[in-house]
């Protein structure tokens, strides 16, 4: 039976990061140069979560987990835990999520559109990791 990862531990992170830089190609997330954070709030514990993605060429560079803080990143995507949940368990589309105001976001919503398709990639890959929300 494969290891189980407790969501957003630093565990879920480095397993989340390894099948994202094996799972994606450059050519699949469209060469793209940009951060992105998504913010969890409510998780279980109480606490505010941020995952932090770092892409350079399109290459999931850095992919890190971070407690009641929020680092600076071209796109905030702020939401409760439950949403993501849903969307990590691809239960949930992001895109939906953030036009019924789910989720809401921080900078630029045309080009955060116009990487919509690299973001569901990065979703699909994440709802791969054997995980116990």
């Amino acid at each position: 039976m494969p290891e189980v990862f407790r969501y957003l531990s630093p565990e879920w992170a480095q397993e989340a990061h390894r099948r994202l830089r094996e799972q994606l190609t450059p050519e699949q997330m469209k060469h793209v140069t940009s951060s992105m954070v998504t913010l969890y709030h409510d998780c279980p514990d109480g606490k505010d979560r941020s995952l932090y993605y770092g892409m350079v060429d399109g290459v999931v560079e850095s992919l890190k987990i971070l407690v009641d803080e929020v680092p600076e990143a071209e796109f905030v995507i702020s939401g409760d835990y439950e949403t993501f949940a849903q969307i990590s368990r691809a239960e949930l589309g992001s895109r939906a999520a953030l036009m019924s105001g789910k989720l809401k976001l921080k900078g630029n919503m045309v080009k955060a559109l116009s990487f919509s398709s690299v973001v569901d990639r990065l979703n699909k890959v994440l709802s791969t990791v054997p995980t116990e929300f």
